[in-house]
């Protein structure tokens, strides 16, 4: 299956321009499954934090249609991700828009990190899995990745891959390396990382064999690590 994971700069509080980036990434990238960096439709910003967030219902509506329409044109499962407001509180959440054009919120990030419970609530604990293609693959959000019992509990569940939106800040390359790279090789499954970049963050999206091998990945640079991966085929011990 052909995956990819995909990073841009995303504006703060500019939905409508962040969708149009990721549908043109996702254009981009012509791959089965595309996933995109932590609140990239939102922009990850202590002001849109702070501000008025969309709902699943706004996501729902056409305020996605571009993405709807590339993920439709191009036969891709997108895994985007919003900051959201949800009835019981403030969500850093992934976004799924199928090739279909349905759009669901299924999943909400469990692990919050610095700054982030000034805002949000923690999602519900329990792995979360997306099928495409009858392939049951786990979504995560950034320092999720870094528990080593979030994927864990995935690959428990039956998970055959693991793909994580994130944004990682300057001085956490190697962290960020390590972590996704060690995922892979605990539970001997792709690995689909997709980090935000532009000011203040470092990029760093990449895709990982079973055996931690880098199978393709990204600087600092806009653009999309695209490779072939076989879900239910891990290396060899």
């Amino acid at each position: 299956m052909r995956v990819a994971a995909a990073q841009a700069e995303a504006r703060p509080g500019a939905l409508a321009p962040n969708v149009a980036s990721a549908a043109r990434l996702v254009r981009r990238a012509e791959a089965r499954v595309v996933v995109l960096p932590e609140a990239f439709l939102t922009g990850y910003d202590a002001r849109v934090f702070a501000g008025a967030l969309p709902t699943p219902e706004d996501l729902a509506g056409p305020l996605l249609d571009p993405l709807r329409a590339a993920a439709a044109a191009c036969g891709t499962t997108v895994v985007a991700s919003a900051a959201v407001r949800r009835p019981h509180g403030r969500t850093l959440s992934s976004v799924v828009v199928a090739p279909s054009g349905e759009v669901d919120v299924p999943y909400d990030k469990q692990h919050l990190d610095g700054d982030e419970p000034d805002w949000f609530v923690p999602g519900v604990p329990g792995p979360v899995l997306l099928d495409v293609d009858g392939h049951p693959l786990a979504l995560s959000v950034c320092r999720d990745g870094s528990v080593p019992t979030h994927a864990a509990e995935a690959a428990a569940a039956g998970a055959v891959g693991y793909l994580c939106s994130a944004a990682y800040f300057p001085g956490g390359e190697r962290r960020m390396d390590v972590t996704y790279a060690a995922r892979a090789l605990d539970h001997r499954f792709p690995v689909v990382v997709a980090g935000l970049t532009g000011p203040g963050f470092i990029g760093g999206s990449a895709v990982y064999g079973p055996d931690a091998t880098p199978l393709a990945r990204l600087g600092e640079e806009e653009g999309v690590a695209v490779t072939d991966v076989d879900w239910a085929l891990p290396a060899a011990e």
